[in-house]
């Protein structure tokens, strides 16, 4: 039985119209967030079907007469009639469906983390009634794995926070999104990890160091000392102009090809001084050009020392 996730009102949110011909089929390993990702997108003013019989996507898509509002539909293997080759028979179709904006979502996450959902929800894994955790999960893995490299839009969400996840979902499927490429650039530090969801990497760990004096190490690369000690490093403006030039013609084209979201991540040892100070210049850079920007800090924001 499909579950309908309806809006609290029978309106069209304001501007919602003009999503419509949209369609997105959310799909992934189960336990990555496809619950979430659909009652995200709802807010953002979609109309949300989960477990819709692939036999039944078709006629629900032409039963919108040009739908006034975007559509996401959530497959999994829980879904009845499920099986790759339909899942991307239903997709094929509807891209030949005239006027239609489709995609495919693929939501991901590493297999111990999983584990560790699946166990602290005591939710049963729909592979793993008759082996363990594990082997379930990575027998859905090999299952799903073509529809991961068919995939439109992959998110990884194995250290992504909820609102986090939400934001990125918003910069891929928010109303503004198909209005042209949306720049997320972010700080990060590599002893953390790089950010799984970035598209291009940049390391700013061969600039001088402000960690290392002492009245610039409780700061930060949003304090003007911090950036002005990072600036006066005579490796600094090349790098930036190089960077500059190179995303210049870049963007355009990432636009061109359909990209609704590009991360830009910036990289230094602690993620406090050089990276944060490096990602604020160049995102001051883009909103200068006429940019959608959006910046965040990864290790600020979650309080990393």
């Amino acid at each position: 039985m499909s579950d309908l996730h309806s809006s609290p009102t029978d309106s069209t949110p304001a501007g919602a119209a003009e999503g419509g011909g949209r369609v997105v089929l959310v799909t992934g390993m189960s336990g990555a967030g496809k619950t979430m990702a659909l009652k995200a997108l709802e807010d953002m003013g979609w109309e949300a079907v989960d477990n819709l019989p692939l036999s039944l996507v078709a006629s629900l898509v032409r039963s919108g007469e040009g739908l006034a509002r975007p559509l996401a539909l959530g497959v999994d293997i829980r879904t009845r009639d499920f099986g790759v080759e339909p899942v991307l028979a239903a997709l094929d179709r509807l891209m030949a469906e005239s006027g239609l904006d489709v995609r495919l979502l693929f939501l991901d996450c590493e297999d111990d983390v999983l584990c560790r959902r699946f166990t602290e929800t005591r939710r049963r894994h729909p592979m793993a009634v008759d082996r363990p955790l594990l082997d379930g999960i990575r027998h859905e893995r090999t299952l799903v794995s073509p529809l991961k490299r068919r995939a439109d839009v992959m998110i990884d969400t194995t250290n992504q926070p909820p609102a986090e996840f939400k934001r990125v979902l918003a910069g891929h499927f928010g109303r503004e999104a198909s209005g042209g490429l949306v720049v997320f650039v972010t700080s990060f530090a590599y002893r953390n990890g790089l950010p799984r969801e970035a598209d291009l990497v940049f390391d700013a760990r061969f600039l001088a160091n402000p960690h290392y004096v002492p009245e610039l190490k409780p700061l930060t690369g949003r304090d003007p000392a911090v950036a002005e000690y990072v600036a006066a490093d005579p490796a600094f403006g090349p790098f930036l102009e190089s960077l500059t030039r190179l995303l210049e013609p870049l963007l355009p084209r990432f636009a061109a090809e359909g990209k609704s979201y590009l991360t830009i991540a910036v990289g230094c040892t602690g993620g406090r001084h050089r990276s944060v100070a490096i990602a604020e210049r160049l995102a001051g850079w883009m909103k200068r050009r006429g940019g959608r920007v959006e910046l965040r800090h990864r290790e600020l924001d979650e309080g990393s020392s």
